[in-house]
C-alpha cells in the first residue's frame, strides 16, 4: 500500500539529508518527495510517497517524530487530501502527427510549453494515475525525455 505523509520541518541546511537518511538506514524506500517552503519561510513541508504496511508506516512516522528539526508529521491515510504532481515531456512530432498529439492535449488538459520542429515539450500536472496515463498516450509518438516531480498533497477541509 502507498502512503502520504507530509512533514512539517524546519527549513535549515541537512533537514533533507537527515530524513534521508532515517528511511534509508532503515531499509525504506521514499517512492516520491517533493520538498518546499511554507507560507513561513522558516518552515518547510515535505512531501513524502512511501509504500509498505501499516507496521512500515507507523515506523516511519515515529523515527520522523524523533528528528529534532521535525515540527509536525501529518498521515494522509485516514483522510481526504488532494495530491497533484507534475510532469514535463518531450514528444517527437512530426507534420503527420502533430494533430493526433494536440489533440491529446486537449483531452488531458495539459499545456504546451514549448514547440519546434521535431519535437513538443507538454506540462502535465495531475495525480500520478493521469500523468501516467498520457505517457502511455504519447509512448508510441517516441518520447525524448521527461522530467517529474514528486507528488505534493494538502489535507481537504479544515485539518
Amino acid at each position: 500500500m502507498r502512503h502520504t505523509i507530509s512533514v512539517l520541518v524546519e527549513n535549515k541546511f541537512g533537514v533533507l539529508a537527515r530524513i534521508a537518511t532515517l528511511f534509508a538506514a532503515r531499509g525504506f524506500n521514499i517512492d516520491s518527495l517533493a520538498v518546499g517552503e511554507t507560507e513561513d519561510p522558516a518552515i518547510s513541508r515535505m512531501t513524502i510517497m512511501v509504500k509498505g504496511d501499516e507496521s512500515i508506516l507507523e515506523q516511519v512516522t515515529k523515527q520522523l517524530n524523533k528528528l529534532v528539526d521535525v515540527i509536525k508529521v501529518n498521515d494522509f491515510s485516514e483522510v481526504d487530501y488532494v495530491e497533484r504532481g507534475l510532469a514535463l515531456v518531450k514528444i517527437n512530432i512530426t507534420k503527420s502527427n502533430r494533430a493526433e498529439i494536440m489533440q491529446m492535449v486537449g483531452i488531458f488538459r495539459t499545456r504546451i510549453i514549448d514547440i519546434s520542429q521535431d519535437s513538443i515539450i507538454v506540462e502535465v500536472t495531475g495525480d500520478e494515475e493521469k500523468i501516467e496515463a498520457f505517457i502511455r498516450m504519447v509512448m508510441p509518438y517516441g518520447i525524448k525525455e521527461v522530467c517529474r516531480t514528486g507528488e505534493v498533497a494538502l489535507a481537504r477541509g479544515g485539518r
